[in-house]
């Protein structure tokens, strides 16, 4: 019987190399070459993992039937450029590892919801609540939310903390002098598993924007303005809406930046400039922030590394570890023209 030595000896590559492409480590960086040679001596030598019934982490993965669970579409899907990376990294890490999503799943009405009983593994990206007495759910183990956290106790999870992200936003303006500061946001949902009804419910962002300013003394709420999706439309007319009421605060916290560079629009065609009269801070950092004029001051989630870390904590799971994780990474600001720090500070 083939050994892992021999397959080193083949390769060309160390024992623990073979053994961490061949267990489907996802945390082990090796090049897509090196990782195709050793897979390839594997089959040559005909070598056979040991002991799957135990999820051994030397068993080979390409057998692993993954599937990705998503919000169901509608038109302002179409400019979810936050959920859409996420998701690209995810696809992207599970094929480094020889491996394909199975099924995708964007609507979890109760047929499809059965089906995930087949699966090896899942993922699902977005905010979907889980009944205690779901008894399909009980019934898997090897799930990872991302960007949710419906039970610490029984799920993975990969957050950003967009309540610590929101005090960022606010300290950094706080730190240039101002302190009229308004919010611009959108409801959120959370959607129960299994159906496709959605509930709507206080954002994290405009929740922690409220609390934190009533902490500083300095919350106005006629400098809030929501509307029902992160949408550029929606962050224009709110930013419309909010020039309609003749008193705008000096500052604006962004809830995302596709709404923060569509308020650009409003305030110009107001004759208003970024950041003279109005000051921006957002949050995403998608690539069209640095492009912006000015370009749009951010704190940076980043995506990817949820992407990655949801499948490997997913890779995790299938292969024995039994305790639930939670990965809560962290964010940057990103300082550029629309907050007026260059002529602040």
């Amino acid at each position: 019987m083939a050994t892992v030595k021999d397959i080193a000896r083949l390769a060309g590559v160390s024992p623990s190399t073979v053994s961490r492409v061949l267990s489907g480590d996802a945390s082990f960086s090796v090049s897509d070459d090196t990782r195709d040679s050793i897979i390839a001596c594997a089959k040559q030598l005909k070598y056979k993992a040991v002991q799957r019934k135990n999820a051994s982490r030397t068993e080979q993965v390409k057998d692993y039937k993954i599937a990705l669970v998503t919000h169901g579409f509608n038109p302002a899907d179409q400019e979810d450029t936050y959920y859409a990376s996420i998701r690209a990294q995810i696809e992207r890490e599970i094929q480094r590892l020889g491996l394909h999503i199975t099924a995708t799943i964007r609507s979890v009405g109760r047929e499809s919801y059965d089906s995930l009983l087949s699966m090896d593994g899942i993922i699902v990206i977005g905010k979907f609540q889980i009944a205690p007495d779901d008894l399909i759910l009980n019934r898997l183990h090897n799930i990872v939310f991302v960007d949710y956290c419906p039970d610490s106790s029984r799920y993975d999870s990969v957050i950003v903390d967009f309540e610590q992200v929101t005090v960022m936003a606010v300290d950094h303006l706080l730190s240039l002098g101002y302190r009229k500061i308004g919010f611009i946001g959108s409801q959120d949902s959370v959607t129960r598993f299994g159906t496709d009804v959605g509930v709507k419910r206080v954002d994290s962002r405009q929740g922690r924007f409220e609390s934190y300013m009533k902490e500083k003394g300095l919350y106005e709420p006629r400098y809030v303005h929501i509307g029902n999706n992160y949408t550029m439309l929606t962050g224009y007319q709110l930013m419309k809406q909010a020039i309609t009421a003749k008193e705008l605060p000096e500052a604006f916290v962004l809830a995302s930046d596709p709404m923060a560079i569509a308020t650009y629009k409003a305030l110009e065609e107001a004759g208003l400039k970024v950041p003279q009269d109005v000051a921006i801070v957002s949050i995403d950092d998608i690539e069209m922030a640095s492009y912006a004029n000015p370009p749009l001051t951010t704190i940076k989630v980043y995506t990817e590394q949820m992407g990655q870390s949801a499948v490997n904590l997913l890779m995790e799971r299938i292969t024995g570890r039994e305790i639930p994780l939670k990965v809560v990474v962290p964010c940057r600001l990103i300082i550029r023209g629309s907050c007026g720090a260059v002529t602040k500070m």
